[in-house]
């Protein structure tokens, strides 16, 4: 009994002293640089597998024996090993390397700095930052290399993106897009919430891009959404609102109807004047015809004269006892302002994104919802979208995962038709840009009251001669009203997308995974549109409706085989064997019919006349093999290996395989051991070179569309006489074959001062051979051109980024970036027949020179006798051949055509700046370019002689215009017989330079401690301003436009967004 009480005793003093070693620990991890608390740390007791997770405030709780340490981690962050303590407050410090190791690259993933290839990231931070219906937006001037061109503002419209030149005449110069891995067109990427985006990847050379083959010669831009990290789940809301205005002003146009008044008197008068009338006999014949429309005249009268007075007087000038607004009766004539009529002021954006992410030990999740309304600039423009999106991965089995992730958008848009089109009377920009400011936009009764119809609607002047009681008819733009049309006519767009992405991942052996996945997209695509039955050019024939519908269905499979190794503590190797597979199937049926029912229905049956229909199917198919291999040695000798067969079904099958590959090298030579003295200043110095192919296959048409059958015959049927016709509409040819572009590219990414400083600088080369062209051929041949192989071009250039923290404390983040791309473009070679050069319009293909070579006549100024404009040609002796000198002529059509030389620009890129403080952050974006030139359309069409013309406004810059008072200029005269005044000429080029101020963000963070007392985990408020200025040679002009010219006048203006919001997280 005595030894039993003993032992006992024994028990209960060892279990005492147990417990008493034991004790719970709590404690909570923060961000060292912002206080914020750290959700989903690791928190795991030194030396054994027991520990827990930080929750949304960061805290964590353990048990810990005494004298145990913690080891405390975070992706991105530093470790630490503290003591356990009690009540403790870890801070953990950004790891600055492991924050910018891992990037998204061509089906997988790399590190920076194993990485042969030449990439960049643009992250979830400054993407969400943009207020854009389209991700492409968001692009330009982020990325080193990237140039954006958009020719369409209106909401939901794609930016055209080029990565480093323009490396084909006639294929596709744009990039592959990829999201999650599945290659998108622009339709998809229009359903992308800036909010859902991870990051954006941009590949640029042959080992970057390689394994995408066909498609990948253009460059490569893969999205990556959004996947669950918190192990906690974690909600998001963020809402913003605010309003749209232009961005880009109207150029500056006359607003004064005395002003157009008097300088079209000018031209009539100068028109007879110049060519021996008299002074008296020469304003007679002005006044004369001012106002007949049937003989050159203005048609409308806006003033009141009073009776034996003229308009005009014999100085030129308006009568001063002349008073604005005239009445014959019926009606009254005041001219309007039809750009403040036409665009208004206030048009509402909002946008509201809402998601929930988390993750627990075999699962991790990411759900969104959000929604866009966007009202563009005209009435009748809005843009609205609804988006979801949802990711899951699951760890099935030890050795097995599996996920997907879909999306789902739905979009309804009202598209007014012709706002990007060059003198359509239904562009509401054309047309406030270049109608004279004396014309009336409405139907006023004898008292000036603007009248409405029988049903309600606003009268408004077409200058048709019906539209007023008097007849009087308007010379520009007839039978035409823009206001009308926006208002009365119907365009809207209803659109539903769909995409996803399943996949399955399995480990057979270590490091060896089998991986299989199947993406597909769905684009459905309903236009409906009523042309009105009441006013205009349809209204003869009672209106029209018509329903176009499209499909568009994608499903791509991949099928990958992986291996990665690490042996001997030195050798690390990883090694890729795929399959891929990509089908697209497009489908068109459209109808039409005049004569409506009810005029507002777009619906074919709501017509009873003049039936047409259409449909036809587009399918395309690649499917290619591939393969790649990556070695390092010792973490600082890098090699790597890619090659692809693709077949392409756009070529016949004797020439539908083609091989592209690559083979890239890289150095850090930091981990040499004889750089051990400069590590403290130097963090990563890495060389790095590139050499492969990619191939082309996306030859398009003369007007810019897919073709699809560039190896056949294609033909037009028709009816005659009751049987079938047939007319070859386009000739193809069996013999065409890839489009190859060899990609060179060389270069240094460093990182310094603690990684306070780093960047990249590479020097880039692209040889495009056996380029697809159009050969033209003589139209008796039946057709004008057929497809080929021929010819060669190169883009060469340098890329330079930077970025750097200016100042880095626990409180305050200072940070700069900037980039820039310098680049060439040279014709190498052209068809042998051609020997050399090649003239088609105004522009000259040139072996050694560049694509962007314009060849046109060269303006001489202002003969300052006559006020003529004069134009330069060749000075040849008396046998006709040229003697190398130039003398001038006031004949346009006799002058010589020379080449500009390069017009593209030669330098650009972006820079900015963000400042984070106390809870303050600030952040703006430039994006810039510099010595190009372009053709600047619409000043040339705005700074006309009259001729032809009557009835259409000037720039401003016409009233420096030369005069017998003022011969001292460059401006030659207004005339109405001068017919090649504003006829191409170099005159008209000016200088692409612009500096756009891209986006300014500033917001505030609420204090962590206020946000714990509410249960919140963070509040921010923030304003944000997108497309905010844009700097150019000329008001009115954007040279983002397009390369070689500009019609900023004629197409709908970018829009300036301007919001606040709040970004409020759970």
């Amino acid at each position: 009994m005595k030894r039993l009480l003993l032992l006992l005793a024994v028990c209960l003093f060892g279990i005492s002293m147990v417990c008493a070693q034991s004790q719970t620990v709590k404690g909570t991890v923060v961000s060292a640089s912002s206080g914020e608390p750290v959700i989903g740390a690791s928190v795991v007791v030194q030396g054994t597998s027991q520990g827990s997770i930080t929750s949304t405030d960061g805290e964590f709780s353990v048990s810990v024996a005494q004298g145990a340490k913690l080891v405390i981690s975070f992706i991105g962050m530093k470790s630490q090993v503290v003591e356990a303590k009690d009540g403790i407050v870890v801070r953990l410090e950004e790891d600055a390397s492991e924050l910018d190791e891992v990037m998204v690259v061509a089906f997988g993933t790399s590190t920076k700095k194993s990485f042969t290839g030449s990439a960049s990231v643009v992250k979830s931070d400054e993407i969400s930052k943009r207020q854009t219906s389209n991700v492409t937006g968001a692009l330009a001037g982020q990325v080193a290399g990237v140039q954006g061109v958009s020719a369409n503002g209106q909401p939901g419209e794609v930016t055209k993106i080029r990565i480093r030149g323009v490396g084909s005449m006639y294929a596709s110069n744009e990039p592959l897009y990829v999201i999650d891995g599945v290659p998108a067109d622009n339709d998809m990427i229009s359903t992308l919430s800036n909010n859902d985006i991870e990051s954006i990847t941009v590949l640029k050379d042959a080992a970057s891009n390689a394994l995408y083959g066909a498609r990948g010669a253009n460059g490569v831009v893969l999205i990556t959404t959004k996947r669950g990290s918190s192990r906690d789940a974690q909600i998001t809301l963020d809402a913003k609102w605010g309003s749209n205005s232009r961005a880009v002003p109207t150029y500056s146009v006359m607003t004064d109807p005395a002003m157009y008044y008097e300088k079209y008197y000018e031209a009539l008068y100068m028109s007879q004047y110049t060519n021996g009338a008299s002074s008296i006999a020469a304003h007679e014949y002005a006044n004369k015809y001012l106002l007949d429309a049937d003989n050159g005249g203005l048609g409308y009268l806006v003033y009141t004269v009073p009776e034996g007075e003229r308009l005009i007087g014999t100085n030129g000038k308006l009568n001063p006892n002349a008073t604005l607004g005239y009445s014959d009766g019926t009606n009254t004539y005041l001219p309007d302002n039809w750009y403040n009529e036409l665009f208004h002021q206030g048009n509402l954006r909002q946008e509201y994104n809402l998601n929930v992410s988390g993750s627990t030990d075999k699962l991790t999740y990411y759900a969104s919802a959000s929604y866009l309304d966007d009202t563009g600039l005209i009435e009748n423009s809005d843009y609205s979208r609804i988006s979801t999106r949802i990711s899951v991965d699951y760890q099935a089995k030890k050795w097995l995962k599996i996920g997907t992730n879909m999306a789902y958008a739905h979009v309804d848009q009202n598209y007014p038709e012709e706002q990007t089109t060059w003198g359509s009377s239904g562009n509401l920009f054309y047309i406030s840009n270049h109608i004279a400011p004396i014309y009336p936009l409405y139907v006023r009764d004898a008292n000036g009251n603007i009248l409405t119809d029988s049903n309600g609607f606003t009268v408004y002047d077409y200058g048709d001669g019906k539209s007023v009681a008097s007849g009087v008819q308007r010379p520009f733009m007839t039978q035409s009203n823009p206001a009308s049309s926006v208002a009365l006519d119907k365009a809207l767009y209803k659109n539903d997308m769909f995409s996803g992405k399943w996949y399955a991942q399995a480990e057979l052996y270590k490091g060896l995974k089998l991986n299989a996945s199947v993406g597909a997209t769905y684009y459905g695509s309903r236009y409906q549109y009523t042309l009105n039955p009441w006013y205009g050019q349809y209204a003869d024939k009672g209106g029209t409706a018509g329903v176009n519908q499209s499909r568009t269905m994608t499903v791509n499979q991949l099928y990958t085989l992986t291996y990665n190794n690490r042996f001997g503590g030195l050798h690390n190797v990883d090694a890729l064997l795929g399959y891929e597979n990509y089908q697209y199937t497009y489908s068109y049926l459209s109808g039409s019919k005049s004569k409506l029912f009810n005029g507002s229905m777009a619906e074919i049956n709501n017509a009873i006349l003049n039936p047409s229909t259409s449909s036809y199917t587009d399918r395309y198919t690649t499917m290619g093999i591939l393969a790649q291999a990556k070695y390092d040695y010792a973490g600082k000798y890098y090699i790597s290996a890619s090659y692809r067969r693709d077949a392409s079904s756009r070529f016949a099958k004797k020439n539908r395989w083609g091989d592209f590959w690559s083979v890239g090298l890289a150095w850090d030579m930091n981990a040499e051991s004889w750089m051990a003295p400069a590590q403290d200043v130097v963090n990563l110095l890495k060389w790095k070179v590139s050499y492969g192919a990619q191939g082309n296959d996306n030859l398009l048409t003369p007007d810019g569309l897919e073709n699809y059958y560039l190896y056949a015959d294609q033909y037009t049927l028709s009816e005659s006489n009751g049987d079938f016709a047939t007319v070859l509409s386009y000739k193809g040819n069996e013999d065409i074959t890839w489009e190859t572009s060899y990609n060179f590219n060389a270069g240094l990414d460093f990182s310094l001062f603690g990684e306070r400083l780093g960047g990249t600088i590479e020097g880039f080369r692209r040889r495009t051979v056996n380029m697809l062209y159009y050969k033209p051929v003589p139209a008796s041949m039946g057709y004008s051109s057929y497809p080929v192989n021929i010819g060669s071009v190169s883009n060469a250039g340098l890329d330079l980024e930077l970025h750097g923290d200016v100042v880095s404390t626990d409180h305050v983040t200072w940070t700069l970036y900037a980039n820039l791309t310098w680049f060439k473009n040279k014709i190498l070679q052209l068809s042998p027949e051609l020997n050399g050069s090649w003239i088609s319009g105004s522009y000259l293909y040139k072996e050694g020179e560049s694509m962007y070579n314009l060849y046109i006549r060269e303006y001489a100024g202002v003969d300052k006798t006559t006020g003529e404009s004069l134009w330069y040609k060749d000075e040849t002796d008396a046998d006709g051949n040229p003697t190398g000198n130039k003398i001038t002529t006031n004949d346009w059509s006799d002058a010589t055509r020379y080449a500009t030389g390069d017009i593209l620009p030669k330098v650009y890129g972006g820079f900015g700046t963000s400042l984070n403080a106390y809870g303050i952050d600030f952040s703006v974006a430039f994006a810039y370019q510099l010595g190009g030139r372009l053709l600047d359309y619409t000043y040339q069409d705005l700074m006309h002689s009259a001729y032809n013309h009557a009835g259409e406004n000037w720039h401003t810059d016409i009233l420096n215009a030369w005069t017998p008072e003022n011969t001292d200029t460059d401006i030659p005269r207004v005339s109405t017989s001068d017919q090649y005044t504003n006829a191409t000429s170099t005159r008209w080029l000016t200088s692409s330079d612009y500096l756009s101020l891209q986006n300014i963000t500033i917001g505030y963070t609420l204090p962590s401690k206020w946000m714990k007392r509410l249960h919140l985990q963070s509040l921010r408020l923030y304003a944000v301003a997108d497309n905010v200025a844009l700097w150019s040679a000329r008001q009115g002009l954007d040279p983002r436009q397009g390369f070689a010219t500009s019609d900023a006048g004629s197409s709908y203006s970018p829009i300036r967004s301007i919001s606040g919001g709040l970004t409020l997280t759970f």
